[in-house]
């Protein structure tokens, strides 16, 4: 998994030399923290990060558990068109997912692949924010880690910390950011 994880992040810097400016495409660009400008050029270049359908990114605006599923779903698979998502909306294991609408495939992937988790009462609760050490959690199970369930329990999100830390993907992440808080979209 440390493998996927190398080919993952080399891929991203090298696709980051060739999209730099692409945020541009997004009609406030120019809102997006520094710090993170590099990251949302990339992943919108990549088609990660597709935007709203008015042309904005909404850099500082939150970001729902459904977004970052989709954005998980996208960075895993590589359908970056969304062609395959729908696919997996009858997959879900959560008992909410009513009106889940657009995201419901992206969400019964990433369920399925247990890339998501549920809370304890079998929700997923897809329109509501997503903390920082939860999207960390998404992210790392993605790329192999959590199989022996570290992410579970009391100390789930300091095991998160601790292999976001080691990994270096905390590394352009300032140090006063509040993990524990709804993350920004420009965060993630």
């Amino acid at each position: 998994m440390k493998k996927l994880l190398a080919l993952v992040l080399a891929l991203v810097m090298t696709l980051s030399l060739a999209v730099v400016g692409s945020n541009a495409a997004f009609k406030d660009a120019d809102k997006v923290n520094e710090t993170y400008a590099e990251a949302v050029d990339v992943l919108a270049g990549m088609k990660v990060f597709q935007g709203y359908t008015d042309g904005s990114f909404q850099p500082e605006g939150s970001i729902t558990r459904a977004e970052v599923a989709a954005i998980v779903y996208r960075l895993y698979t590589g359908d970056v068109a969304d062609k395959q998502a729908s696919l997996y909306a009858t997959y879900n294991k959560f008992s909410d997912m009513t009106g889940a609408g657009w995201a419901a495939g992206y969400i019964g992937y990433c369920a399925n692949a247990e890339f998501v988790k549920g809370y304890p009462d079998g929700t997923f609760k897809p329109s509501g924010n997503v903390t920082g050490y939860e999207v960390l959690a998404m992210i790392l199970r993605a790329v192999g880690y959590d199989k022996n369930n570290e992410f579970s329990g009391a100390d789930w999100s300091l095991n998160v910390a601790k292999y976001a830390e080691q990994l270096g993907v905390l590394k352009n992440v300032d140090k006063n950011t509040n993990l524990g808080a709804p993350a920004t979209r420009e965060l993630v």
